[in-house]
């Protein structure tokens, strides 16, 4: 499985960008999954639901199952690795794309729009390996259209071969 990080300010179309890889990237026959990062808690369970009164009652990881879907829940170890989150995808997919996980030790394309002032996270961070803009850099590297998708995913795509 490869790992591929998505990074950039908050607002800057990182999420938008994936929604417009995923079938792009599916249509070249790749088995994709998503890991969204926030800083925030989540929880999608809610007090008085069977499936919370078992996770209070103390159960390591609860299902959720339903017809179409699944939900699991299960407390996040100390601190999330990279391992960790492979390990949680059994059958693992060939592409894993991390969005907003900046300080992971993967490759990284960062999203970049000038307009919004944020400096860019490239000039740090070696493992960037391509900046998507919809303006014009003067940096050195690799910097992709970021209103193409298509180009981006061609680039991914390219990664991925030159990896293995």
């Amino acid at each position: 499985m490869k790992a591929l990080g998505v990074v950039g300010y908050s607002g800057s179309g990182k999420t938008t960008l994936l929604c417009a890889l995923i079938p792009l990237l599916r249509g070249y026959g790749l088995k994709v999954a998503v890991v969204k990062s926030t800083h925030h808690d989540v929880d999608w369970d809610v007090p008085g639901k069977d499936s919370y009164r078992l996770r209070e009652a103390g159960a390591d990881a609860v299902l959720l199952q339903g017809p179409r879907r699944w939900f699991m829940t299960r407390p996040a170890p100390t601190e999330v690795s990279l391992e960790t989150i492979r390990a949680s995808l059994q059958p693992p997919p060939d592409l894993l794309l991390l969005e907003g996980s900046k300080a992971l030790a993967v490759a990284k394309i960062e999203v970049h729009r000038p307009a919004l002032g944020h400096p860019l996270l490239a000039a740090d961070d070696p493992r960037i390996m391509a900046v998507a803009t919809d303006g014009v850099l003067h940096i050195p590297g690799v910097q992709l259209d970021l209103n193409m998708p298509s180009v981006i995913a061609q680039f991914i795509r390219q990664w991925i071969e030159k990896e293995d």
